[in-house]
């Protein structure tokens, strides 16, 4: 028992640790898709994880003679490209806290593409959830004229393969080496990335100081650091209790976006933020907070 919540509060620190990761890297992915590409962005950030990753842990790589890591990685890396191209379009065409909040949409996505691969139902709460969190989504997106924000749009279809790389990520590294999945997965994003950004992008020809530590920070803290704790933190607790854990990061990309003067905080903001994040609890907690209050009470009926 004592193993067991060991291992727990170690998964809650390392899912933490790249919720704040993630939440700091909003702005700064914002600034730097300004200058270079983003798929050529995407390409420097995997190719650099992959590399750092293989020459400080050289002794996992020998297991890739089991075919599992090679086929479960690449669908691992195909998700994670594609979550990442398109959360990172969508940031080019709003606002950083905005997209750290619509991201966030994925815990909400969990429960109900487990239901289509496990048969297992959402149950109410993750029903009430989905309601409130299209209420959140409505005040956050919908702009004085009614209509929708293109990059709101995109970062809430980013949300869904953030949301089946969380399952699968939980799925395969239960039983398997979460280090080794994660290096295959930077290989093949990296490929994805580069073969797509040099047939559709241009290389720049001048990066800027600031751009350069971007990169650095969004390479290897935001990328190689934040992906391997996530790695881990899920092969030590479940999907759904993980997702709750990293949606964190919608939370601290607005504080770091509000702290770097960068993002306005309205009424309507604020409420829209505050029901969606209620909407990930209650479907995530089924408010067992409040169960465990009610048992804790004493009893004063008559025996």
């Amino acid at each position: 028992m004592q193993t067991t919540t060991r291992h727990s509060y170690l998964a809650t620190a390392m899912l933490f640790g790249a919720a704040l990761i993630w939440g700091s890297s909003f702005i700064m992915m914002k600034q730097t898709v300004n200058s270079i590409p983003t798929n050529l962005l995407l390409a420097f950030r995997f190719l650099v994880g992959c590399l750092l990753l293989s020459a400080i842990f050289p002794k996992h790589l020998r297991k890739l003679s089991e075919a599992r890591y090679w086929w479960q990685g690449a669908l691992l890396g195909v998700l994670l490209f594609t979550a990442y191209n398109i959360q990172t379009a969508g940031v080019i065409r709003t606002t950083a806290g905005k997209n750290a909040f619509l991201t966030c949409v994925y815990c909400l996505f969990v429960p109900f593409f487990n239901w289509f691969l496990t048969k297992r139902k959402p149950d109410r709460y993750n029903l009430s959830a989905a309601v409130l969190c299209l209420v959140g989504i409505a005040l956050v997106s919908l702009e004085g004229d009614l209509s929708v924000n293109t990059g709101d749009l995109l970062t809430l279809a980013g949300g869904v393969f953030w949301a089946l790389h969380i399952i699968c990520v939980g799925k395969f590294t239960q039983d398997g080496d979460p280090i080794l999945y994660t290096i295959v997965q930077f290989g093949t994003a990296a490929i994805l990335a580069m073969t797509l950004g040099f047939i559709t992008e241009t290389v720049p020809t001048t990066i800027s100081a600031t751009d350069l530590f971007s990169l650095f920070y969004l390479a290897v803290f935001a990328t190689t650091i934040a992906l391997l704790l996530q790695n881990l933190g899920q092969a030590r607790t479940t999907p759904a209790a993980a997702s709750i854990i990293l949606s964190l990061e919608a939370v601290f990309g607005v504080l770091f976006s509000v702290l770097a003067g960068g993002e306005v905080l309205t009424l309507r903001l604020i409420l829209g933020f505050a029901v969606i994040f209620v909407s990930v609890v209650i479907s995530e907690t089924k408010l067992s907070f409040f169960n465990k209050r009610k048992s804790t009470r004493p009893s004063y009926a008559r025996t």
